[in-house]
């Protein structure tokens, strides 16, 4: 199969999972800032670690509704298609930094530890979801 990249959106920060050689168990990356360059990066981790696909976690209402949230991620989706042939997939992320953030928590992790890995976490948690869900 290959390896997938799971993205989490969000305002300030991107977390970012990668999955093994076979696409069964993901894992935490990195934590990359929004802005100018934060594609140009993931473009960088998809060539450096022969990324074949990515999931992006899409951001619905608790009704399944879309929100202004989807509509960022959704742009931020249509550029990165423009610099990249690998294919993109939305995956749907709701209470995925809910989950990250509990998890965290019962691993022992403060507030201010916490805020530095949850975004990756949410990320593994999307891409994890996805990874099952094809079993």
């Amino acid at each position: 199969m290959g390896r997938v990249l799971g993205i989490d959106h969000g305002d300030v920060r991107i977390g970012i999972a990668m999955s093994d050689e076979t696409a069964f168990l993901a894992s935490p990356l990195t934590t990359i800032q929004s802005g100018k360059s934060a594609i140009d990066e993931i473009v960088a981790l998809l060539i450096k670690h022969g990324v074949e696909k990515i999931v992006i976690g899409l951001p619905r209402n608790m009704d399944g509704s879309y929100g202004p949230a989807t509509e960022k991620v959704r742009a931020f989706e249509e550029k990165l298609k423009t610099k990249t042939d690998v294919p993109v997939f939305e995956w749907d992320e709701r209470l995925s930094t809910v989950s990250a953030h509990n998890a965290l928590r019962e691993a022992g992790l403060d507030g201010k530890k916490r805020k530095g890995v949850v975004d990756k976490v949410a990320a593994q948690i999307i891409l994890q979801n996805y990874l099952d869900a094809r079993m």
